[in-house]
């Protein structure tokens, strides 16, 4: 008979980080960021809680992942601990093991409660090389549109869905490769992502954003509906 795996200890502490993707770290698949996390707290030797089971493997819970090739200035995960810790001396200690453009933020101690549940929406700049007038027209018509289905692989195949129905707020700037789009998204379930907006203008107004757009995602975390401003998800109630 196969022996029973070791069950671990409950961990003792939660930590909630914030990190960004700057430069060509944008690039980095989540795979890839998740592989690097683990390794920087092995170097760093955070004293992390363990899952049990035949495989045990560090506690990290990751929430709202920006798209490859996206920056990012909020994105977000929890560790569990086994020790209590200063969460000043895990941010100096990670800050220390990841390399440049996998930057920490922010490291709090946890409320409880989901983290996930906290990240309603998003706020997202998105440089595009286009004259600033004719983005400010194809905004115009986009949001005068009642919806707007656009088609994107999923790893469910092939999926068509309306991007018009979460998006909260779109403005245009001049900007020195164009225009800068503002944006804010909700979360749906399919997730809109901010390139499905550029092809939703596309659609409607003929908009050509030009090569590689720089998204950049600025804030996430629960959505004011009255306002459409975003709140601090480690602020707060949960």
């Amino acid at each position: 008979m196969r022996e029973q795996p070791e069950q671990q200890a409950p961990p003792v502490q939660r930590l909630r980080v914030r990190y960004a993707k700057r430069g060509r770290l944008r690039f980095t698949s989540h795979r890839d960021f998740s592989r690097a996390f683990e390794r920087a707290v092995f170097r760093a030797r955070v004293p992390m809680a363990y899952s049990s089971g035949f495989n045990p493997h560090p506690r990290i819970s990751y929430a709202g992942a920006a798209p490859t090739g996206s920056a990012s200035e909020a994105e977000y995960l929890e560790i569990a601990l086994a020790e209590v810790v200063t969460p000043d001396s895990i941010h100096v200690a990670l800050e220390e093991s990841l390399p440049d453009g996998l930057d920490i933020l922010e490291v709090v101690e946890s409320p409880g409660g989901s983290l996930a549940d906290r990240l309603e929406a998003s706020r997202w700049s998105l440089e595009i090389a286009t004259p600033v007038e004719e983005a400010e027209g194809a905004v115009e018509r986009f949001l005068a549109t009642e919806s707007v289905p656009v088609q994107r692989m999923t790893k469910k195949g092939m999926r068509e869905f309306d991007c018009r129905a979460a998006v909260v707020s779109l403005g245009a700037a001049a900007h020195e490769r164009g225009a800068c789009l503002d944006l804010v998204l909700r979360h749906t379930v399919p997730a809109v992502r901010p390139d499905d907006v550029l092809t939703g203008l596309a659609a409607v107004s003929g908009l050509a954003a030009g090569e590689s757009p720089l998204l950049t995602r600025l804030a996430q975390g629960p959505l004011d509906e009255a306002t459409g401003e975003i709140g601090d998800p480690l602020r707060g109630s949960v």
